[in-house]
C-alpha cells in the first residue's frame, strides 16, 4: 500500500503512542481529584498545554483542549458571536474554507449574523485589498484558514492578521492543514483565534485544540463543569491530549527536515505528472504551498473513478476533502477558483508524508499513466463500460 491521503488523516506517530499508553492503565485518574493519581493527571494536562503553547509562541493559559479541528471552528465562530454582538454581527470569511467553518456561518446567519464571503484568484488566495475594503464598523470577527485542505494553497495570513489589528477586529484561522507543516506565531501573524487537529500531524484522532488570545473574550461551549477553566466541559480526554502534544513536539522538532523532503517528493511528483500525463493541470499555487499537496485535475475524467482504480492498485488518495467524502458536487474550493466543472470533477489530491520515498512517487506517476490512459480511450471511444 502507498498511503498518499495524509490531509485526511496520519499515522499516529510511535513517540505518541508511547506517551500516551501509560495514561491509559497506570496515571488514569480524573484530573478533577484531590488525590495523588489525579495530581499525575493534572501534571499531564499543565505539560501538554504548555508543551503546545511553545509551539506558537502563545501563553499557556490561551490554549484550550477539544475534541478536533470541527469542534474548535465551531467554538470560535460560535463564542465570538456571542461574546461581541453588542459590538456588532458582521463576519468576514472566504469561499473556499473547510466546511466546519462555512457551515457554522450559515448557522449563524440564522441567529442575526451577517456574513462576507471573500473571493478568491484562481489559485486560491484570498484578495487582502478586497479584505479590507469588506471591514465595516460592526465587524467583530475575521476567519481565514491558514491553508486550504485542498488544493494546499497557503493564505497571507501575516497581512490579513495587521488589516484585522488595525481595525480591532479579532482574527481566526483554521490551521488545522498548516499547524506541523509550517512554523506559525500567533504574536507576530495578529492571530487572536487559532483552531487544529491532532490527527492531522501524527497525533491521535479525537483530540484537538483552539488557541484563544487572552485579550479574545470566548464564552463556554459546552457547560456542566470546571474543565479547560469553565469553558468545556466534561472530563478530559488525557491519553488523546498527551498524545497530540508528543506529536506536537515530535513534528516541531523536525519541520525543517520533514518540510524539505516532503517539498521535493512533491515537487518531483508534480513534474513527473505535467510531464507524462497528457490534460494534467496543478490546481492552487505553485509556490505558496503546503509542502505534502498536490492537486491535479484532468479534463473529462471523473475524480473518484480515478481514486476507484488507485485504491485497485494499492494507493490511497482522495478527491478533495474527507469531510464531503460521498458528495457528488464538484468541489466548493475549485469552483470557487474559476474552474469548469468539467476540471472540478477530475481533480486528485496527493497528500504526502515524510515516510513517503522516491520509489513510491514514480510507482504512482506510472499507475496514474496508466489508468488515466484506460480511462481517455474508453471516453474517445464512447464507452460507458464499467471498470
Amino acid at each position: 500500500m502507498i498511503y498518499l491521503d495524509n490531509a485526511a488523516t496520519t499515522r499516529t506517530a510511535p513517540e505518541a503512542v508511547a506517551a500516551m499508553l501509560p495514561y491509559f492503565t497506570e496515571y488514569y485518574g480524573n484530573a478533577g481529584g484531590i488525590y495523588k493519581l489525579a495530581g499525575e493527571s493534572r501534571k499531564a494536562l499543565f505539560q501538554a498545554r504548555e508543551d503546545i503553547a511553545r509551539t506558537l509562541g502563545a501563553q499557556t493559559n490561551e490554549i484550550f483542549f477539544t475534541a478536533g479541528g470541527t469542534e474548535s471552528d465551531n467554538w470560535a465562530l460560535k463564542a465570538v458571536f456571542e461574546a461581541y454582538q453588542s459590538k456588532g454581527r458582521h463576519i468576514i470569511t472566504s469561499k473556499i474554507e473547510h466546511h466546519a467553518v462555512l457551515h457554522t456561518c450559515e448557522y449563524l446567519k440564522t441567529m442575526g449574523a451577517e456574513v462576507t464571503y471573500l473571493d478568491v484568484d484562481a489559485e486560491g488566495i484570498v484578495n487582502v485589498e478586497q479584505l479590507e475594503r469588506a471591514v465595516r464598523p460592526d465587524t467583530i470577527l475575521i476567519s481565514v484558514m491558514y491553508a486550504n485542505n485542498e488544493v494546499g494553497t497557503i493564505q497571507p495570513v501575516r497581512e490579513i492578521g495587521e488589516i484585522a489589528a488595525r481595525y480591532g477586529i479579532l482574527f481566526h484561522t483554521d490551521a488545522v492543514q498548516a499547524y506541523g507543516h509550517l512554523p506559525i506565531n500567533v504574536e507576530e501573524c495578529h492571530i487572536d483565534l487559532l483552531s487544529a487537529s491532532g490527527h492531522k500531524f501524527h497525533g491521535p484522532k479525537g483530540a484537538g485544540f483552539l488557541y484563544a488570545s487572552s485579550n479574545a473574550r470566548i464564552r463556554a461551549l459546552i457547560h456542566g463543569g470546571q474543565q479547560e477553566r469553565g469553558r468545556r466541559a466534561g472530563t478530559e480526554n488525557l491519553p488523546g491530549i498527551v498524545g497530540m502534544a508528543a506529536a506536537a513536539q515530535y513534528v516541531h522538532d523536525v519541520m525543517a527536515e520533514r518540510s524539505a523532503k516532503e517539498t521535493a517528493l512533491r515537487d518531483h511528483l508534480i513534474h513527473r505528472i505535467e510531464q507524462e500525463i497528457p490534460g494534467a493541470v496543478l490546481n492552487g499555487h505553485r509556490r505558496k504551498r503546503l509542502p505534502n499537496n498536490v492537486n491535479i485535475s484532468m479534463e473529462g475524467i471523473e475524480g473518484e473513478t480515478m481514486l476507484i482504480m488507485l485504491d485497485l492498485a494499492g494507493i490511497c488518495a482522495s478527491s478533495g476533502s474527507a469531510c464531503t467524502s460521498g458528495s457528488v458536487d464538484p468541489s466548493h474550493v475549485l469552483l470557487a477558483m474559476g474552474m469548469s466543472h468539467g476540471r472540478a470533477r477530475g481533480a486528485l489530491r496527493l497528500t504526502l508524508s515524510e515516510e513517503n520515498t522516491w520509489e513510491e512517487m514514480d510507482v504512482v506517476v506510472e499507475k496514474l499513466k496508466g489508468i488515466v490512459g484506460q480511462l481517455q480511450g474508453l471516453r474517445g471511444s464512447g464507452s460507458s463500460a464499467a471498470i
